[in-house]
């Protein structure tokens, strides 16, 4: 931080505390030279994750239309909101160690990895769109390598364990 008053580089934070009701941060500073008092006022930059399509255009990553896809593929399947939430939920999470752009390609291959593990039919739905299949024998051949493959459901998807009760007949 340079001093406004003779430019030097060098101060000491006195004070720092943030504003009501906002992620702005006052911070009282002192020069390391002029030994002058200042107060600045940081704000956190709220950068937008960038989604690079296969186009080479840059559009703002969108919560909803993510929520969108998914949520068409997994029409008429016994998998609830709250799941289909988890999912959006994780997939933003680990977009996070993108620096501002990510590559549409990316976002697509994570979806299609965990609904694998969710669904294979939601799979199946989500990979005819994103990977356009030309034919019917491409298709096919994503069947083929879905048929050998267990779905390994998350605990919410699967169905609550019953107890037994005992019957007495006096």
């Amino acid at each position: 931080m340079k001093c406004p008053y003779c430019g030097h580089e060098e101060d000491r934070v006195l004070d720092s505390r943030p504003l009501e009701a906002s992620s702005i941060i006052r911070r009282r500073r002192e020069c390391q030279a002029c030994h002058k008092r200042f107060t600045t006022y940081e704000r956190l930059e709220d950068v937008p994750l960038m989604v690079m399509k296969s186009d080479n255009r840059l559009e703002p990553f969108s919560r909803e239309k993510l929520r969108e896809g998914i949520a068409r593929a997994c029409e008429k399947r016994p998998i609830n909101a709250d799941q289909i939430e988890r999912l959006i939920s994780e997939i933003e999470y680990e977009l996070q160690s993108y620096v501002m752009q990510t590559p549409s390609r990316v976002i697509g291959e994570k979806v299609l990895k965990k609904l694998k593990n969710l669904d294979h039919v939601a799979y199946i739905r989500f990979a005819s769109v994103y990977k356009q299949f030309q034919d019917v024998e491409a298709f096919l051949r994503e069947l083929e390598k879905l048929k050998d493959e267990p779905v390994t459901p998350s605990r919410a998807s699967r169905p609550p364990k019953v107890r037994a009760k005992a019957i007495s007949h006096d």
